[in-house]
């Protein structure tokens, strides 16, 4: 049987945990699971030396599967609903008038609906060089770019990965609503993708009520994330 995916990446740390967790429940063949840092600078560098590592040369028609949590930038998706992406959507310095968007591979897109079907809905991710973290910006953002779910990644890989012939499809669940605010992290934040625990720590004691809605929100959309890569890696048959 062949496998969906020749590889999937997942953001470094509790997701890429999640994902795993997800995968050893199986006792059926899985694709291998490589870690990516948060943040699309640090990532495009991070893919370079991914792909000069040949982990994909022996695929002669590579296809790889973007894992993670992401944010609302909608009222009508909350906390722990899955979404695949149809496209991904970078906004450029100019508002809408410089925003690009890439569509992920539509065959690979489409077995992975398939698979999960209810468990997930199909939306537009937007990805920004920062943290979004205030609630009237995330559903302003949702308006302007006409996006559902916002990320730090997306953009840069499908771009990244595309642009070299590999299938990118995406699957992310969401951690935090379009209606709260959460802590603003974006001080803990290193140039390598990584997050500092001591201004992490800071941040997160100085905003105590938004900081308890994110631990929470990130907690279920974990939980939510392991059991969909349980599932989809479970059932697949293409």
């Amino acid at each position: 049987m062949k496998m969906l995916v020749d590889a999937i990446l997942v953001v470094t740390g509790p997701e890429y945990k999640a994902v795993c967790k997800g995968l050893n429940r199986l006792a059926v063949p899985t694709p291998p699971v490589f870690p990516i840092p948060m943040g699309s600078s640090a990532l495009t560098k991070h893919l370079e030396q991914w792909l000069e590592a040949e982990h994909l040369s022996h695929h002669p028609q590579p296809r790889v599967l973007l894992m993670g949590l992401c944010g609302s930038l909608s009222s009508k998706y909350s906390v722990g609903k899955a979404v695949v992406y149809r496209s991904c959507v970078y906004p450029g310095t100019d508002e809408k008038k410089s925003a690009a968007e890439l569509l992920c591979d539509r065959e690979l897109t489409k077995i992975v609906q398939n698979q999960l079907q209810d468990r997930v809905f199909t939306g537009v991710g937007l990805t920004s060089d920062r943290l979004i973290y205030s609630a009237s910006e995330k559903l302003q953002l949702g308006q302007t770019y006409h996006a559902d779910v916002v990320d730090m990644e997306g953009f840069a890989a499908l771009e990244f990965l595309s642009q070299r012939g590999i299938a990118v499809a995406m699957l992310r669940v969401i951690s935090d609503d379009a209606h709260h605010n959460i802590p603003n992290l974006t001080n803990a934040f290193h140039s390598d993708g990584s997050l500092q625990a001591f201004p992490l720590a800071m941040e997160l004691l100085r905003q105590p009520i938004a900081a308890s809605r994110l631990v929470s929100g990130s907690l279920r959309g974990l939980r939510i994330l392991e059991d969909l890569t349980t599932f989809l890696f479970n059932t697949v048959d293409i």
